[in-house]
């Protein structure tokens, strides 16, 4: 009985402690303290419910992905009444972009609540990003959608959101270059192939050309990073070309 006692207690002390410091950051006190344990849950911890259902971030997640575009929709519509639909989804987009919510879950330091069996060096800079978008889900089913609101217009509206600088800011190096390419009827190539060399860790790297002349290279972890790497060079190369087109 008494190593019950124990564990409930530390239990107990490490909920008011997570509550403590979620208080500091929300600005608001929570109400069920397990919504945002499970909100900063990694997959690889395996935990289930009673139900043999998963406990784990991912539906928290795809929850607060909806709740923090619908709010950054209803701020631009209101702010922008000029903006057509597909400028309004652009604007939306780039505010949302995960380059941008992974900032926001650095800048919040989330990745501190997390529980995970993975080590932190190993999960990659989306978690960030994830995790950011389960605690939104997590105040919405605890407190509702004005504390939402409230909590993305304080910690990413109010600091981040300028529509001039939004307006000039480019999300995708790579759909940026087809874009361009495609304009001026020119031909492109994206060779990307496996490239781990010695590293224990997978690289790829890429080699773009343009009208049958490679322009630049890249190589990172993913194709999609590679990619964008070796895109934002072959930018810089006609960044003159491209921004007179």
């Amino acid at each position: 009985m008494n190593f019950i006692r124990k564990i409930v207690k530390s239990r107990s002390q490490e909920d008011q402690k997570l509550r403590s410091e979620l208080k500091e950051l929300l600005n608001f006190s929570p109400r069920t303290i397990n919504k945002y344990k499970k909100a900063f849950t990694h997959r690889s911890v395996q935990m289930l419910d009673k139900n043999g259902i998963p406990i784990n971030y991912e539906r928290l997640e795809f929850l607060g992905d909806s709740i923090l575009g619908s709010v950054i929709a209803a701020y631009l519509y209101k702010k922008v009444p000029t903006g057509t639909e597909g400028y309004l989804t652009q604007m939306r987009s780039k505010i949302v972009s995960r380059e941008h919510l992974n900032e926001l879950g650095k800048d919040l330091n989330l990745i501190r609540f997390v529980k995970s069996n993975i080590d932190q060096a190993n999960v990659g800079d989306n978690i960030h990003g994830n995790i950011f978008e389960a605690l939104v889900g997590a105040i919405y089913l605890d407190r509702g959608y004005k504390y939402c609101q409230r909590f993305i217009y304080e910690n990413v509206i109010v600091p981040y959101v300028d529509i001039e600088k939004l307006e000039g800011k480019i999300t995708s190096y790579k759909g940026l270059i087809i874009e361009w390419c495609q304009k001026q009827k020119k031909t492109y190539k994206f060779d990307t192939y496996e490239d781990s060399g010695n590293q224990s860790i997978k690289h790829f790297s890429v080699k773009i050309s343009i009208d049958g002349e490679q322009i630049a290279k890249g190589r990172a972890t993913s194709k999609k990073k590679a990619e964008e790497q070796a895109s934002k060079r072959v930018y810089f190369v006609f960044q003159k070309q491209i921004s007179e087109s």
